[in-house]
């Protein structure tokens, strides 16, 4: 909210009980000089840049497959395992409970098309729970993982959508085809040993256009871009 700056005294009635206390009522000029004087409108285009941020991914065409996977992670606090990092509650998170790097496994039971990753942090909050480095892998089982994208966070907040370009599955080259997806993280803020996750989503395209199955298998797809690792 825009800090309030006093004005020199002005000639008025006295405020009515309605009025906050410590409040003064101004005539428009004045609103117009406090505005300027304590920089309301650039807060105001500073909040409306954090709210247009929050609302630049969208849902549209999507669906949400995290359902259709088996999800499991390496170690976890009581409490704080999968179903909190699950939860749409981002008030619950995973919390892990061991050795680094910490390990986080999606394995659907069909291969997927993904097409946009997302996940939350919140620095904030989590202080030296907060992962500072992960890395994104992606295979048809544990046997051969290729890592296609790494992570490097300072202070992060909020819904992080991780970029697919170049993963080598559709016409654009950005959609990830896979059976298997793992998260690791390998360092925290501050050096913290466990860390904390408090949502994860994967999205496809909706039914009907590739979202789960063989579609594609002729066109000879790989991973361009992740070396000679064919996924079919």
């Amino acid at each position: 909210m825009p800090r309030v700056v006093h004005p020199p005294p002005l000639q008025q009635e006295q405020p009515s009980p309605a009025q906050v206390p410590g409040t003064e009522t101004l005539d428009s000029s004045t609103e117009e000089d406090l505005v300027d004087a304590s920089g309301g409108d650039e807060d105001e285009d500073e909040d409306n840049a954090e709210t247009e941020k929050a609302e630049e991914f969208s849902t549209a065409g999507l669906k949400e497959i995290g359902n259709l996977a088996s999800w499991t992670v390496s170690t976890a606090k009581p409490g704080c395992g999968v179903e909190a990092l699950r939860d749409e509650d981002v008030n619950l998170f995973w919390q892990s409970d061991g050795p680094q790097p910490h390990l986080l496994n999606i394995h659907f039971f069909k291969r997927v098309s993904i097409t946009s990753i997302r996940l939350y942090l919140d620095w904030e909050n989590d202080e030296s729970y907060t992962p500072t480095k992960m890395s994104l892998l992606a295979g048809t089982g544990y046997h051969d993982l290729v890592e296609f994208v790494e992570l490097s966070f300072e202070q992060p907040r909020g819904w992080i959508t991780i970029d697919l370009g170049g993963v080598g599955g559709g016409r654009n080259g950005d959609v990830l085809r896979a059976w298997l997806v793992q998260v690791r993280v390998s360092e925290n803020h501050q050096n913290g040993k466990d860390t904390h996750v408090r949502g994860l989503q994967i999205f496809a395209r909706e039914e009907g256009e590739d979202v789960v199955g063989d579609a594609g298998e002729a066109e000879g797809e790989e991973w361009r871009g992740l070396g000679e690792v064919d996924l079919r």
